[in-house]
């Protein structure tokens, strides 16, 4: 119809920094485009914009297959032209042309201005602080950095995303506020090391002058930490989660592993002893904080000595928060040029289920403790009667959660929807290795 909108729908996939990448675009498409959600099917879109993944195996699979999906509703005429960036392309920049010849564009993940211009759009530095979120309203992930200066044998991001490049303190407070304003009430700090955050600016490490002037933004409550590299960790951090309410008592630190010669082989500039006194100094120092890490099983090097290392120090450390991964070798990567990927697949496997096994009785173990506790939440969720919702424990989309039973007088009344994305005083009932129940007591 002659001057109807045209129509852009998105889709992104990967890591929560893939989706701060694209609300940084969709603001320029705002005045041209109705913006078509994520989740809705069977609209036809104009231009249907994909941000892929290209980290390991299987989210390359996934991507793959998102594209050739969106090939096949391009030929049933559902989508008008395909633009595709992000990690994939660029890793793959010269094959997937001739692969898949039917995506319009192909971009990659240094450029975004490119991917703005594809749209129509003209790129404007004054617009690096505006934002279009694509879920929640009153949380925000919040990437303080750009690529990556470590040189993880395992890792293919350094060479995927380029070196590491901070955003200055200004733009990101600048962004908060417009967060803020917007309705986002807890701040999501993400890069690929947090911890390396300000040294290429600044000379020095600012995640804790950062997480100071954050907290000095109206309308953010909360402010939690995700992906800090555990080597040269700034233990200033500490202080501020220690001292500073809005900082929520919550860590993300992949470790990856505890053996010597793992860790070694990985690249990952610490060994066991650094690894156990490290989150030693963290429990010391923030009396309560909850850790979330990562591990890496199968890596080269790991024998059977290696792997029950690993399990004796997860037994010891318990860790609140663990997840883990079977170890996969990427091409152009140190790992996969210098070490043979020796151990087999099965045994692989049964090693993941041991250790997760294992995690499953310490994160039971640490819900537990909390039955009869009382904590803040916050609601993100409301569904047949049940408040879905976090504490400072908890982060979104990777942990368990608290439900809370609608109760009409301690609620005052109020229309249960509204009171997503508020605060609520609930005391913890009921708990098992993944979620948590309560019942509210007061509004905040």
């Amino acid at each position: 119809m002659e001057g109807q909108r045209k129509t852009l729908q998105t889709l992104t996939l990967g890591c929560s920094k893939n989706k701060v990448d694209t609300e940084h675009i969709l603001p320029y498409a705002e005045s041209v485009y109705e913006i078509i959600p994520e989740d809705v099917t069977g609209r036809h879109a104009d231009i249907l914009l994909i941000n892929t993944c290209g980290f390991i195996g299987d989210a390359k699979e996934e991507s793959v297959n998102a594209i050739l999906e969106a090939v096949e509703r391009k030929k049933s005429g559902e989508v008008g032209e395909i633009v595709v960036f992000g990690c994939l392309s660029q890793r793959y920049a010269a094959e997937l042309p001739g692969l898949i010849p039917e995506v319009d564009k192909w971009l990659g993940a240094r450029d975004m201005d490119s991917v703005i211009k594809a749209i129509g759009g003209v790129p404007d530095r004054k617009m690096d602080a505006e934002r279009c979120l694509t879920s929640a309203s009153h949380y925000a992930y919040l990437k303080i950095s750009e690529g990556c200066d470590r040189r993880c044998s395992y890792c293919a991001i350094p060479f995927i995303r380029g070196a590491h490049k901070s955003v200055p303190i200004e733009v990101l407070v600048q962004e908060a506020e417009k967060l803020a304003a917007k309705g986002v009430r807890e701040l999501i700090i993400i890069a690929q090391d947090t911890t390396y955050y300000g040294l290429d600016l600044y000379r020095r490490r600012a995640l804790a002058e950062l997480l100071q002037k954050l907290s000095e933004v109206d309308g953010i409550e909360w402010i939690r930490i995700h992906y800090s590299y555990p080597a040269s960790f700034p233990e200033d951090v500490l202080d501020q989660m220690a001292n500073n309410p809005k900082v929520c008592r919550y860590m993300d630190i992949p470790l990856q592993h505890i053996a010597d010669k793992v860790l070694d082989n990985m690249h990952r500039n610490v060994d066991g002893a650094w690894t156990r006194e490290l989150i030693r100094r963290m429990r010391e120092k923030v009396p309560g904080v909850v850790l979330r890490t990562t591990m890496i099983v199968g890596h080269p090097g790991e024998g059977v000595k290696e792997f029950n290392e690993l399990l004796d120090f997860v037994r010891q450390a318990r860790i609140e928060r663990l997840g883990a991964f079977k170890y996969s070798e990427e091409e152009g990567t140190y790992g996969a040029e210098n070490f043979r990927d020796s151990i087999p697949a099965a045994t692989k496997q049964k090693r993941l289920d041991k250790l997760m096994s294992l995690q499953s009785e310490i994160s039971l173990e640490f819900n537990k403790s909390r039955v009869g506790s009382v904590e803040k939440v916050i609601v993100d969720d409301y569904s047949d009667g049940v408040y879905v919702c976090r504490s400072e424990f908890e982060s979104p989309e990777v942990d368990g959660e608290i439900l809370v039973k609608y109760d009409k007088d301690v609620m005052q009344n109020v229309e249960p929807y509204s009171l997503i994305g508020e605060f609520i005083k609930v005391k913890i009932t009921g708990a098992d290795e993944y979620d948590l129940i309560a019942e509210p007591i007061e509004l905040l």
